[in-house]
């Protein structure tokens, strides 16, 4: 859908709408006398959406979680779709460039596709959605947002500059939106009023650190006749395929993905920065409990602390190794603040509510998991593991987006990417 056609029942490419199909098509069978029998869903009525009314939709990255992804955009996000077709690289002889294809750049060419749901390994998620959105698709993108921090905030600049709608695909924000008491602690956070007290929020388990600790050692192999190898590494380095490297073990190589904190990070985390208050802004300081880590594949590690420039602290405990650091969550309340303090608070506005993929792109609204938040809060992620493998406390500016007086850090933050890929 155009970014300058807001109403969702207006076609954005010119073809007839219902109502102007059934004037036109009325008039010339009474003028030659003759009807024609169509199928319900042309004209649309009880159960039947019709074309004009309906939005394309795509799905690239068919593994894993992909179909999920992309049954959601009927399913949770209430959109009329009809689908166009799918893309994925293990479809070598299979492809017909119509309704499946192996190269996402063909896939975005089509003229009659509105929205695309990425489910692709991450070191192609934030490519992918740049692509998307500068051909005006409006985009969902499985977690993690994205491989490295710099990634990041090209999508969000690409989602300003072209006006296309961005959501993330994890939602436990919008659950702890339904809390009053979350909200107020929010509004008191993002006030300013965490400053000076003791404000933190622990994750502990649930990280999966162990389970997508990556192999080594796996010999080399011929990849499957199916499988474009090349295109699947990507603006990733092309290593020499390992059955290790495709599929949900992935998840263990820094080529690809973040190891545990890839796979779980975004999904746990999301909910936290929203409580936080902590959409427009990133940790200053990271601090990380883990043997030496690996050069090519994710490990273990005990627990990483970052600190906001506030003092609010987000503990990650992963309960796999080490010792534990043995924080405990500390929230904060209106009875926390002094009676000049209350009073601020309630002359301060309420947020608006948040609203789904589905309304935003009815609207032209920002999603609740709009670019700028999921970008801060898979920044938390990506932090974490640069603290990890550099085995140092990181300092960062969460404006430049660069680590302070640490190159080697910030090789990870904004990471090369093989010829002639590029952000």
């Amino acid at each position: 859908m155009s970014a300058r056609s807001p109403d969702p029942t207006v076609n954005p490419r010119g073809s007839h709408t219902r109502r102007g199909f059934l004037k036109t098509s009325s008039g010339a069978a009474a003028g030659v006398g003759l009807f024609q029998i169509v199928e319900p869903h042309v004209l649309g009525g009880p159960n039947h959406t019709p074309p004009s009314e309906t939005v394309g939709a795509a799905l690239i990255g068919n593994g894993g979680r992909g179909p999920g992804t992309f049954k959601d955009l009927s399913g949770k996000h209430g959109l009329p779709i009809r689908e166009i077709a799918r893309c994925d690289v293990k479809w070598v002889g299979q492809a017909d460039d119509k309704t499946r294809y192996t190269d996402f750049r063909k896939l975005l060419e089509r003229k009659d596709l509105d929205v695309v749901a990425i489910a692709t390994p991450p070191h192609w998620h934030a490519l992918i959605s740049i692509a998307a959105m500068e051909a005006g698709k409006d985009v969902v993108c499985e977690k993690p947002m994205t491989r490295f921090v710099a990634e990041g905030r090209k999508v969000v600049e690409t989602s300003v500059r072209t006006g296309r709608i961005f959501q993330i695909g994890t939602y436990g924000r919008f659950g702890q939106a339904g809390s009053e008491g979350k909200r107020e602690m929010r509004k008191i956070i993002r006030a300013g009023f965490a400053k000076g007290r003791e404000v933190r929020a622990v994750q502990s388990g649930g990280l999966k650190v162990k389970q997508w600790s990556g192999p080594i050692n796996v010999p080399p192999q011929e990849p499957p006749p199916n499988l474009d190898w090349d295109f699947y590494c990507g603006p990733s380095p092309l290593r020499p395929y390992q059955s290790t490297r495709f599929g949900g073990m992935h998840r263990g190589y820094w080529d690809y993905d973040g190891g545990g904190l890839g796979d779980m990070g975004q999904h746990k985390l999301d909910p936290i920065t929203w409580l936080l208050g902590k959409d427009d802004t990133s940790p200053v300081k990271i601090e990380a409990n883990a043997p030496p880590a690996h050069p090519d594949v994710a490990g273990q590690w005990g627990w990483v602390r970052l600190t906001y420039a506030d003092g609010v602290e987000i503990v990650l405990e992963s309960g796999e190794w080490g010792e534990r650091l043995g924080a405990k969550s500390s929230t904060i309340s209106r009875e926390d603040l002094t009676e000049d303090e209350r009073k601020q608070l309630d002359a301060l506005p309420d947020e608006d509510p948040m609203i789904g993929f589905g309304e935003a792109v009815k609207t032209r609204k920002l999603a609740g998991g709009h670019p700028e938040a999921a970008h801060r809060t898979v920044c938390v992620m990506h932090l974490a593991n640069v603290a990890i493998r550099t085995g140092r406390t990181i300092h960062f500016d969460p404006d430049k987006e660069r680590a302070i007086g640490d190159e080697e850090a910030n090789r990870l933050i904004n990471q090369p990417m093989r010829a002639p890929w590029h952000l």
